[in-house]
């Protein structure tokens, strides 16, 4: 998936260990409610672009999480298999988000 920066497998495992990881999962709230990765929260692909334009405050009342913050390292969008996790990822570059990637396995859904 050329432009973005993808996180492999080994990476995501050591930012997840240490605590270093914000993972988005962009999945449909069905998907994400089937089983989605601890921890992650579920902004779908089709609502990113808004959330991420929200105030802080009303971001935290819609998904009660706080927002990501423009320059936060590590910020990771996934789907299950990768082409909404990549937009996903494009849509925050072009947001101005700048510690950004994308885990995601080969493939496009």
């Amino acid at each position: 998936m050329a432009g973005a920066p993808t996180v492999s497998l080994p990476e995501l495992r050591s930012l997840l260990a240490s605590g270093r990881a914000r993972l988005i999962d962009v999945r449909s709230r069905e998907e994400a409610a089937a089983g989605t990765i601890p921890g992650a929260l579920n902004i779908p692909v089709s609502e990113l672009e808004s959330a991420l334009q929200m105030e802080p405050a009303a971001f935290q009342a819609l998904y009660s999480a706080e927002k990501p913050k423009r320059d936060d390292e590590n910020l990771i969008f996934f789907c299950q298999m990768g082409k909404r996790g990549l937009r996903a990822t494009q849509l925050a570059q072009g947001l101005g988000y700048t510690g950004y990637g994308e885990a995601s396995p080969a493939g496009g859904d």
